[in-house]
């Protein structure tokens, strides 16, 4: 089985020209079966959007693996680093009749003795769940995050390919090290693995409730929790704009400039009092209700920052604010966030030829 797989990522390099992504030095022998028999793939395309199609056609593991990536800026490039971004809540949705049977299964009675209705198509459709609105007994509005059948399978599975291909990238690229394979898919791995236990989720959306109990920039739906298990998990029903959705937001008088300030603070709040942050905010997860209210959803991913990494994180801003860019590369040495035995003047440079563009941007 796991050959089979191999074979069909194998096959959706070459499909795709993928082997594009190999350095030219030291990769001829690697690249030269893809060069005879894959002449036929199309790479008119830019190679970035090819690696998110090639990622999407082969499944929930590998576009949930691209969405890592995507916020990696220091181990991708940027043209790749942005089109990965677009890998969202865009999975194709498992059917209705598996849904039923999941939801059967999880209650161990039939669904609608638990619900009085819920809609047979999926508000959103994401690598490891999908989500459908519902009413319960109560006519209390909800939606229902359902775990994919056979999810944990498909990702052992995978996971256990994609730490044979960093392996292999490690030891066979000439800058496999450099980009640290290993330890990429071992945080992939992590954080996957978090995402399956649909409880763990509805106990940091409860936290994260009431770290915010004052309602007054952010809500978070209420978790039920006599409806939730580690496949399913039932939560308040929200009605957002998504945050993404400028013309949207203008249309229904939000303040754009507020909103903006608004999201400074929570940022703030979540790291430097609470250190305990939603760490997947990317639009599909973040919505603007009618109030003018952020509220946030889909708190698989957690961040959590110690009492030292908030110290760091305090010392980094404000070397930034200063542009003291030597204070910014000692305190990232110091914190461990970079090798030991970086040349600190070095990367103090390459610091400084980033920012300094962005701040003097008119």
């Amino acid at each position: 089985m796991r050959a089979l797989r191999l074979t069909r990522i194998v096959h959706t390099i070459g499909r795709y020209g993928l082997d594009e992504f190999l350095p030219k030095r030291g990769t001829r022998l690697l690249r030269l079966p893809f060069s005879l028999f894959y002449f036929w793939s199309d790479r008119a395309r830019p190679r970035a959007e090819r690696l998110r199609l090639a990622l999407e056609s082969l499944g929930p593991i590998f576009v949930k693996f691209g969405q890592l990536l995507s916020v990696r800026p220091d181990l991708i490039p940027e043209d790749v680093s942005e089109e990965l971004s677009r890998l969202q809540d865009n999975v194709p949705p498992f059917p209705w009749a598996q849904v039923e049977a999941t939801l059967d299964r999880a209650y161990g009675r039939p669904y609608a003795e638990v619900f009085k209705t819920i809609s047979n198509v999926p508000i959103a459709s994401a690598s490891v769940a999908q989500v459908h609105f519902a009413t319960l007994p109560d006519d209390r509005e909800v939606a229902v995050k359902i775990l994919r059948p056979g999810i944990r399978q498909i990702i052992e599975q995978d996971v256990g390919l994609l730490h044979t291909l960093a392996g292999l990238v490690e030891d066979f690229l000439p800058e496999g090290r450099r980009l640290r394979p290993r330890e990429v898919v071992v945080e992939f791995e992590h954080t996957i693995t978090d995402e399956l236990d649909l409880l763990r989720e509805a106990a940091n959306a409860s936290q994260r409730r009431r770290n915010g109990a004052d309602g007054r920039l952010r809500g978070v739906p209420e978790v039920y929790w006599d409806r939730c298990n580690r496949g399913v998990m039932v939560m308040q029903r929200i009605d957002g704009i998504p945050v993404n959705a400028v013309a949207q937001l203008r249309e229904a008088g939000i303040d754009i400039p507020r909103l903006a300030r608004d999201g400074v603070e929570i940022f703030f709040t979540q790291v430097f009092r609470d250190g305990f942050f939603h760490a997947d905010m990317h639009p599909g997860n973040i919505f603007v209700r009618r109030d003018g209210r952020y509220c946030g959803v889909d708190f698989g991913i957690m961040g959590t920052l110690s009492d030292g990494d908030k110290s760091y994180l305090a010392t980094n801003f404000m070397a930034f604010f200063h542009r003291d860019y030597h204070r910014v590369a000692v305190a990232h040495v110091e914190a461990g966030w970079v090798p030991r035995d970086t040349r600190v003047d070095e990367f103090e440079g390459a610091i400084r030829s980033v920012c300094e563009p962005i701040f003097d941007r008119p």
